[in-house]
């Protein structure tokens, strides 16, 4: 029984290497990306202020960041959720973007607050927008945590945005690479590629 326990133990530690963050540089701490949201919430609270709007928060990303925001707003809000994907298990987009979960309400006449945890090329926002307009929203608007300089980049109108980062593959506070990392406090980059 005793030996049966030590090798669960083993197994469970060759799963999960001390050293799994190794390669990741800190970009954002925790305490940045925290006083931010505390700034994008009091800002999106005084806006929408007796409105009570829908937050479609688009998956997989943005999950943590929609958590810590919705507990920071003073206004009541409905909640939705997307998921949209163009990259796969990919570092870099595939071109092609596709919905893998639709909304569960009507947004129609409805204030849309769009959660996004980053902007990239701009394609997968560009269509989202495009579709959720195509749907009758009284208005709607944009909230990203990051606006990546990337090249080239898609033409879209953020009205709540955290940071402009560099164009480098961050990982953390819900991003990921290949559904790892997304539980990291903090956002880094991925200093040597996979």
């Amino acid at each position: 029984m005793e030996e049966n326990n030590l090798a669960k133990s083993n197994l469970k530690s060759n799963l999960q290497p001390k050293d799994w963050r190794n390669g990741i540089k800190v970009l954002l701490s925790e305490e940045v990306i925290q006083k931010k949201i505390k700034e994008l919430a009091e800002i999106i609270s005084k806006d929408y202020y007796g409105k009570n709007p829908i937050l479609v928060a688009v998956l997989k990303g943005s999950f943590i960041f929609i958590a810590d925001l919705c507990r920071k707003l003073t206004i009541p809000v409905i909640f939705d959720f997307m998921a949209v994907s163009s990259y796969g298990d990919s570092m870099v987009s595939s071109g092609v973007v596709r919905i893998t979960k639709d909304l569960d309400y009507s947004i129609e006449n409805k204030d849309v607050l769009i959660i996004e945890d980053i902007i990239d090329s701009g394609r997968t926002l560009n269509y989202l927008v495009k579709n959720i307009k195509a749907r009758n929203p009284k208005s709607i608007e944009i909230c990203a945590l990051l606006d990546k300089d990337v090249p080239g980049k898609f033409k879209n109108k953020i009205k709540y945005k955290g940071f402009d980062i560099p164009n480098k593959f961050v990982v953390g506070y819900g991003l990921d690479y290949a559904e790892n990392y997304r539980n990291l406090p903090y956002i880094g980059y991925i200093e040597n590629n996979f």
